[in-house]
């Protein structure tokens, strides 16, 4: 009892201080076995009962359709991104216009979920690369993001991943993305401070330069207003 104690207590403590595993989102090797529609099915049920315990009356015209509601958003919504499938197809082009400067797409609006609480985290992600040949359409960007996002996370774990595929879609290093959010699981909860925000970055190749990681900071201070 006293080391189920101690382990409960130290998993507590890891899903406090955020800490993450590993770099790949850690999945099962059966993870795609089931369908969606089967995905949904078994949710429902375990959500079902999770509000049974709780002492919900599911009876009740208002939640009577809850479970599926949550179980179609997971599997759907704000865990779809965990299917490969749904990964957005990045179609690259010719830098024909020779463009040589920084790409900056910045305020890039980010819903995820924190892995250790499942709670939301909300806030803005700003996303650059430099060419070496190869440019990306600017949409396509935001929905790397939102594909990322959408799992189970930990900031620091997207800020990698969001880079590690921009570096592989334009064949280049040179690519960065800073993540201001904040963490549902620290302001509604714990500490409750609603004002905190988790600020991560994650830079490769060129922008580990100090001047040109600067020059990136100064394009997301711009301030922007149309």
């Amino acid at each position: 009892m006293k080391i189920n104690n101690t382990l409960e207590e130290h998993f507590e403590e890891m899903g406090s201080d955020h800490i993450a595993s590993s770099e790949d989102t850690p999945l099962r090797k059966d993870a795609f076995v089931l369908s969606d529609e089967e995905k949904i099915e078994r949710i429902q049920d375990n959500i079902r009962e999770v509000m049974l315990t709780l002492g919900l009356d599911l009876e009740d015209d208002s939640l009577k359709g809850t479970p599926n509601r949550v179980a179609k958003m997971f599997v759907k919504e704000i865990f779809g991104g965990l299917h490969p499938d749904r990964k957005p197809k990045s179609s690259t082009f010719e830098n024909k216009y020779q463009y040589g400067e920084m790409l900056v797409e910045k305020n890039i609006t980010l819903y995820s979920t924190c892995e250790h609480h499942l709670l939301p985290i909300v806030g803005r992600a700003h996303v650059a690369y430099i060419s070496n040949g190869t440019v990306v359409g600017l949409s396509k960007m935001n929905r790397i993001v939102d594909y990322y996002a959408k799992r189970p996370q930990v900031q620091e774990r997207l800020n990698i991943q969001i880079v590690r595929e921009l570096q592989k879609v334009l064949g280049t290093d040179d690519v960065a993305c800073v993540i201001d959010a904040k963490h549902l699981c620290v302001n509604s909860r714990g500490i409750r401070d609603i004002e905190s925000s988790t600020v991560t970055a994650e830079y490769g190749g060129k922008f580990k330069d100090e001047s040109v990681r600067r020059e990136f900071l100064d394009y997301i201070n711009l301030e922007t207003n149309f």
